[in-house]
């Protein structure tokens, strides 16, 4: 690059003198280094005499190339800059699908006003891939409920909601302004697959009042079970957090109780991991967020 650099400045300039004031350095030294290139591409690229520099063919292309090569190099360290003031780069967030489509879009719409040039790329699914995802270096960090937290990772609480029993609004318990778990586990219960954390909390939630709730069906995704729900093929239990992805529909949303059942979602990073400026930047973006005790959706609060 200092060849390339020296050459292009007395190219331009078509003297030694003047490239070297411009430069500021020797007019020996920058003698030395046009010669320098001139060995490494094996051909003359000025034709020098005591008052004049001119170019020869080889020296017109050699300084078109080596000017793209420098607006490169000059772009390339700039975006450098940026990236490590947290002005630029990628921000990736494994999550699950009700905190991608609920809770983070306000986040990313923020974030990315202050910041137009950072890409902010959503990597959702269940729990247990969501975690994998960070823990392989594919996402900068997640947010996803409270398993058994590996020794790898390290959890920042960030929001609760509370799971609600979803019915049909035409179903009996949708007279009653509370449901028990125990009514629930004498209908017919429609199911989120066992892979899903959801599926983990409610089984947990049937354990504490003695009742097995055998489904009558089971479903891969929320949006199903809520599709099933609106056919009137049974009830279910879903954490606040998740209702907005049912959609429109003939449901009616009742408090659990007996026992009154939170899920806690948090960020969980790889431990002693030094995080990217721009990550940064995004966390303490959705920090300000809960600091400002920003609205959540019914059922859901900061925690």
């Amino acid at each position: 690059m200092r060849q390339l650099s020296a050459y292009a400045a007395v190219a331009r300039a078509t003297s030694f003198t003047a490239a070297a004031a411009r430069l500021g350095v020797s007019q020996s030294s920058l003698s030395r280094a046009v010669a320098d290139l001139e060995r490494q591409v094996g051909a003359q690229l000025l034709e020098r005499d005591t008052r004049n520099v001119q170019l020869t063919a080889a020296g017109a292309e050699a300084l078109r190339i080596a000017e793209q090569i420098l607006g490169a190099h000059r772009a390339g360290m700039n975006e450098l800059d940026r990236f490590l003031l947290g002005e630029s780069g990628t921000v990736a967030v494994a999550t699950l699908p009700s905190v991608a489509a609920v809770l983070l879009p306000q986040v990313i719409s923020g974030f990315r006003a202050a910041r137009p040039r950072v890409a902010v790329r959503l990597l959702d699914g269940l729990e247990r891939a969501v975690l994998n995802r960070v823990l392989s270096g594919d996402a900068d960090f997640a947010i996803t409920t409270v398993g058994v937290p590996p020794d790898r990772l390290e959890h920042r609480p960030l929001v609760r909601d509370r799971f609600v029993a979803v019915l049909h609004e035409d179903h009996p318990l949708a007279a009653r302004d509370e449901v028990g778990w125990a009514d629930l586990a004498r209908e017919p219960f429609l199911a989120v697959g066992r892979d899903s954390s959801v599926r983990r909390l409610t089984d947990a939630a049937f354990g504490q009042v003695d009742a097995h709730a055998v489904p009558a069906a089971e479903a891969g995704s929320v949006a199903t079970v809520g599709g099933l729900v609106a056919a009137g093929l049974g009830v279910s239990a879903l954490p606040a957090l998740v209702l907005p992805l049912l959609g429109t529909g003939p449901f009616a949303f009742r408090p659990l109780i007996d026992p009154v059942v939170d899920r806690r979602l948090d960020i969980a990073l790889r431990a002693r991991r030094t995080l990217p400026r721009v990550t940064e930047h995004f966390l303490e973006t959705l920090e300000d967020f809960r600091g400002q005790g920003r609205e959540l959706p019914p059922g859901v609060s900061w925690a």
